[in-house]
């Protein structure tokens, strides 16, 4: 009897000692935890509760503390904040895998093949695609539109080059938009030879075909959202900042977000359009755990690969040529102080030196000793060395590290040898602003955050080329581009207090790697896979 009561009370006192645990959803234990914090912490495990994160610390004393309903053994992996992509294109990705995918083409020819297996197999009434770059191919200089012409003389087709700057359409197009050799436009170009037209659209013209391609039915632009996060999720990225979308999109994704069939975290850059700005401007901004809407894109110039960047002096490799501004300066100067009146964040695409001189001194004469507006400048490609002080923590440099390892093979062409010092020149403007949001661009760039974080380090491809690092001393240490990732990118985005590292009362996103990318040998990071993605403490992807 005396030993069943013994029994009785030892059985006792264990509940009794397991009921005074607290309660909680996930614990990661046995991991490598890099906190992206303050103090750039490491630890080895952490609790999530309600999509949050609870506590860090060690796997004994987060077991013995807590009762947690699922444990994951992270067998000594890396696990970092999710990572956020500071300027992509989220939609148009999704996009892009309902379209002809032109990316990674080597020749005009290689296009081409493409396109025809493309229409063979969905007989569409206006064929339209991305991703084509003549820089990669032998020949490098813009297709001619007469191939698609006797291939499709009844079909439009339209393929927009990788950067979105420049477009090649065949006659139906043409017709069907009524672009003439006696068209007029503003910003951008409409080349002809010999007096006709040769189906390069470079900039502004664009509209005019984007304008007349059919209308998206919903079901396709649902898929096109889901694929993208997909996409996204297996690369680790659980949030996104979308530059430049329109008001129905980010009303498509808010209603997918209420059901919850997207997941994926976005930071939406309202495109900058007259119905948009009326709309959003006078709502104000607009703001869920998932969709963040409080900034506006707008496009200061072209793309360096297209020669639309705007540039001070001529380009080295076309003279008499200096690019230009998509958009009046009184149109933009207009639209920058109607944004400054506003709870709205402006983001500018700017790529050459003059785009980038008017966004800095707009930026400056508008927010330069405002209180936290934290606007950004969306490339900042070429920079002069004088433009480089405007920078700082309320004009924040938003770069993509890609863009530097996919231009240089042609970008000092472009430049020339002076010119190129203030080019894709990162460390200088981290120095400068003390902090960069980093992203890819895609689907300009591949969505893989791991070339990103490798062409910062780096400065090199995957073929280690060249040897000692493009503009080497302009590389980022590993932490810094880790925190780029993370917490800048989100400071950017306003949203530092809610994600961005791994510290109680954020939301619980994180992923687990193959490798730690903060010690393996550098070359080896692009390789990375990701193990686990986890949105709000739910797993979202699993490799």
């Amino acid at each position: 009897m005396k030993k069943l009561s013994g029994l009785l009370l030892l059985a006792i006192l264990m509940v009794s000692c397991g009921s005074n645990k607290e309660k909680a959803d996930l614990l990661i234990y046995n991991a490598k935890v890099y906190t992206v914090d303050d103090n750039f912490s490491e630890v080895e495990a952490f609790v999530v509760k309600d999509g949050k994160f609870l506590e860090t610390g060690t796997s004994e004393a987060l077991r013995d503390k807590y009762e947690y309903s699922e444990s994951i053994n992270a067998e000594e992996k890396a696990v970092y904040p999710g990572f956020i992509d500071g300027h992509a294109h989220f939609y148009g990705l999704g996009m892009q895998q309902q379209r002809v995918d032109l990316t990674g083409t080597k020749s005009f020819d290689e296009v081409v093949v493409r396109i025809v297996e493309f229409q063979q197999k969905n007989g569409v009434d206006f064929i339209v695609g991305r991703g084509w770059d003549q820089n990669d191919w032998e020949i490098k200089e813009f297709p001619a539109k007469d191939t698609l012409d006797d291939l499709f003389p009844d079909t439009p087709v339209a393929i927009t080059r990788i950067d979105g700057h420049a477009m090649l359409v065949n006659q139906a197009a043409l017709n069907k938009a009524n672009i003439t050799t006696e068209t007029e436009f503003e910003g951008g170009d409409i080349e002809q030879k010999n007096g006709e037209l040769t189906g390069i659209l470079v900039d502004n013209p664009m509209l005019k075909i984007e304008k007349i391609t059919d209308d998206l039915d919903m079901e396709t632009q649902i898929k096109a959202l889901k694929d993208a996060q997909e996409i996204c999720f297996g690369y680790g990225l659980t949030t996104v900042v979308d530059a430049g979308i329109d008001k129905q999109v980010i009303e498509l994704m808010d209603s997918l977000n209420e059901s919850d069939e997207l997941k994926i975290r976005i930071y939406a850059m309202v495109s900058n359009t007259k119905e948009n700005l009326d709309f959003f401007l006078e709502k104000g901004p607009y703001k869920t755990d998932r969709l963040n809407v409080r900034s506006v894109k707008f496009y200061g110039d072209g793309a360096l690969g297209s020669r639309g960047a705007a540039l001070k002096k001529e380009y080295s490799d076309r003279p008499d040529h200096f690019g230009a501004l998509l958009s009046p300066v009184s149109e933009f100067k207009a639209t920058a102080e109607r944004i400054a009146k506003s709870e709205f964040q402006m983001n500018t695409h700017a790529i050459g030196d003059s785009a980038n001189y008017l966004v800095l001194k707009t930026y400056d004469s508008l927010i330069g000793d405002a209180e936290d507006r934290r606007w950004r400048v969306e490339h900042s490609q070429v920079i002069d060395s004088a433009d480089f002080k405007y920078f700082s923590k309320n004009i924040i440099p938003s770069i993509q590290p890609t863009h530097a390892t996919s231009d240089m093979y042609w970008a000092e062409d472009r430049l020339g040898s002076d010119r190129i010092k203030g080019a894709y020149a990162f460390k200088k403007l981290l120095d400068q602003a003390g902090i960069v949001a980093l992203g890819t661009d895609f689907p300009v760039e591949e969505v893989n955050p791991f070339l990103t974080f490798y062409a910062a380090v780096d400065r090199q491809d995957t073929e280690n080329y060249p040897e000692e690092g493009f503009m080497k001393d302009q590389a980022l240490s590993r932490e810094e581009t880790l925190k780029g990732m993370t917490i800048w990118a989100a400071f950017a985005n306003f949203e530092e207090k809610e994600k961005g590292s791994i510290e109680p009362g954020k939301f619980a996103d994180f992923i687990i790697l193959d490798r730690d990318i903060m010690k393996v040998e550098i070359d080896s990071v692009p390789d990375t896979k990701v193990t686990s993605t986890f949105v709000n403490g739910e797993q979202v992807y699993k490799n």
